[in-house]
C-alpha cells in the first residue's frame, strides 16, 4: 500500500506536537509514494549470546533448530535510543499524513461494511522506515467520532503513545494531532486507534508498521528475495454496523457539548464522559451524570460474534496469494490485528519461526502451524522446497468460513510460479460453499 509521505531527507526540525486547541484546522494533501519493498526489518538488538545460535549458516530444512542458548543479554530490551530526545539538524525525518474518515470497505463481492478508515483503506497504509529514523505523522480527523493512533510495539515518548486521556486528549472531529517518534526497535509492528478499541480497531483503524534493521540477522541467515505482510483480523459486521451508528450519533452529540459541564450532566448512560480527575467524576454524578456502566446499552448488549475473518481486509477467495519459486526463501510477517487468536497452518511445508514481536528468536523454530495472538507479530521464513499450490489458513475451523459458509475467511494460497515446470498439472479452482 501507499501512504502520504514527504521527503525522507528533510533536515528542518519538526514543530512540537500540537494539542487539540492549537492544532491547524487543515493539513495539506501530499502525493502518494511507494515505500521500500526490498529491504527487511529484524528486531531488537540481540545480546552476543543469541548470535551463535544463528551463526552456522542457513539451517537445512530437514535438521532440527539449534538449542536455546543458556545465557542471554538482560539489557537487550532497553530502547536503542533515549525515547524522549528530539531530532537534531540533519536527522532523517519521514513525514506522513493520516486522515480518518468513514467509508465502505468490500470484504468480498456482495459484502461491504461501513468502517472507519485510515487514508481510505482497510487495513491502513503500511508505514515502512529504517530503525533510528524519525517518524512524523499528522493525524487529521475527518469523522464525527474521536480517534488516536497507538504505535504498538514502539519505544517512544509517553506523549506519543496515543492513549486517550492517558497520554493525550483524543483527537476530536475536524482537529489534528502530530505524532513524532524515533523508529525503534526494528521489527514487525503495527498501529491502531486506542479509542473504544473493540469497535474502532475491528471497524478498520489498524495498519502495519515495519521498522527495517540496518543489519538484518534474518536476511543474513535466510537470504530472501521477497516478503509479505499479512494483517489478520475479524469482524462481526452486524455488531459493528449497529455500534458504529450509535457511536457516531453519540460522538456528534458530545462534540456539540464541547466540554460544557452543564450539558454533560444531561448525557445519557450510553455516552462516554471524561473528567479531569476522580473528584470531578464524583461531582458530575452528584450533579446528575449517569455513568455508562449503570445503564444497559440499548441495542448493544449482544455478544460479539465475528462472521468474517480477513487477511489484509479480505476474506477467501479474495485474499492475495503468496508467491514463491522453487529454491527461493520468502519472509512472511504475520500481525495479530484482531481480537481472537488464530493458528496459521501451511500445507506441504515446514517453515522457520524467526521473529516474535519484532525481535529475532535466539534460535529459529521449525513449525508448520503458528499461533498468532491479538497484539502479537510473528515473522516466518518459507523455503521453496515443494512445488505446487498449497493452502495457508487458520486451523481454527470457524475462521475459514464466510458468514458461516465454508470455505472462506482466513485462508490464502502459497503458489509456486514454476509449478508446471516441475510437473504439477492440477489447476486449483474457486469454491464458495461445501
Amino acid at each position: 500500500m501507499k501512504l502520504f509521505h514527504k521527503s525522507a531527507d528533510e533536515a528542518a526540525l519538526p514543530e512540537e506536537p500540537k494539542s487539540r486547541e492549537d492544532a491547524p484546522s487543515d493539513v495539506s494533501r501530499r502525493q502518494f509514494v511507494t515505500g521500500a519493498v526490498g529491504a527487511a526489518g529484524a528486531g531488537l538488538l540481540l545480546g552476543q549470546s543469541a548470535v551463535p545460535a544463528w551463526a552456522g549458516g542457513t539451517p537445512a530444512i530437514d535438521t532440527p533448530a539449534t538449542p536455546w542458548p543458556a545465557t542471554f543479554d538482560v539489557a537487550g530490551t532497553a530502547p536503542p535510543s533515549p525515547p524522549r530526545e528530539m531530532p537534531k539538524a540533519g536527522d532523517v525525518i519521514h513525514k506522513f499524513e493520516m486522515e480518518v474518515t468513514i467509508g465502505t470497505h468490500e470484504i468480498l463481492p456482495g459484502v461491504k461494511a461501513h468502517m472507519f478508515l485510515y487514508n481510505g483503506t482497510y487495513p491502513g497504509p503500511e508505514i515502512r522506515v529504517t530503525e533510528g529514523d524519525w517518524v512524523q505523522v499528522d493525524l487529521k480527523n475527518s469523522s464525527p467520532e474521536n480517534h488516536t493512533i497507538h504505535w504498538h510495539g514502539v519505544m517512544l515518548a509517553n506523549e506519543m503513545d496515543g492513549v486517550p486521556f492517558g497520554t493525550q486528549w483524543p483527537v476530536f472531529t475536524k482537529q489534528n494531532y502530530r505524532y513524532l517518534f524515533r523508529a525503534q526497535p526494528a521489527g514487525t509492528h503495527f498501529y491502531h486507534c486506542h479509542v473504544m478499541t473493540t469497535l474502532h480497531q475491528q471497524a478498520g483503524l489498524v495498519g502495519s508498521l515495519i521498522i527495517e534493521a540496518k543489519d538484518d540477522l534474518v536476511k543474513k541467515t535466510f537470504p530472501y528475495t521477497r516478503e509479505y505482510t499479512q494483517l489478520i483480523s475479524e469482524i462481526d459486521t452486524n455488531w459493528a454496523r449497529q455500534s458504529l451508528n450509535e457511536m457516531v450519533g453519540m460522538g456528534m452529540s458530545m462534540n456539540a457539548m464541547n466540554g460544557d459541564s452543564k450539558l454533560m450532566s444531561e448525557m445519557n448512560g450510553r455516552m462516554m464522559g471524561w473528567f479531569q480527575d476522580k473528584g470531578s467524576f464524583l461531582k458530575a454524578i452528584k450533579d446528575g451524570y449517569i455513568p455508562a456502566y449503570t445503564t444497559p446499552k440499548v441495542g448493544m448488549n449482544q455478544v460479539i460474534t465475528p462472521n468474517f475473518f480477513m487477511i489484509n481486509g479480505k476474506s477467501f477467495p479474495m485474499t492475495d496469494p503468496i508467491m514463491i519459486k522453487t529454491g527461493e526463501n520468502i519472509r512472511v510477517r504475520l500481525i495479530g490485528g484482531g481480537m481472537q487468536p488464530h493458528f496459521l497452518h501451511l500445507h506441504g511445508h515446514d517453515f522457520w519461526h524467526v521473529c516474535q514481536d519484532g525481535a529475532p528468536l535466539a534460535s529459529p523454530l521449525r513449525l508448520n502451524t503458528i499461533p498468532v495472538f491479538p497484539g502479537t507479530t510473528s515473522d516466518i521464513i518459507i523455503q521453496g522446497t515443494n512445488p505446487g499450490s498449497w493452502h495457508f489458513h487458520d486451523h481454527s475451523d470457524l475462521s475459514t468460513t464466510n458468514n458461516g459458509i465454508h470455505p472462506g475467511g482466513m485462508m490464502t494460497m502459497l503458489m509456486y510460479e514454476d509449478a508446471e515446470e516441475h510437473g504439477v498439472k492440477f489447476k486449483d479452482a474457486i469454491q464458495t460453499n461445501s
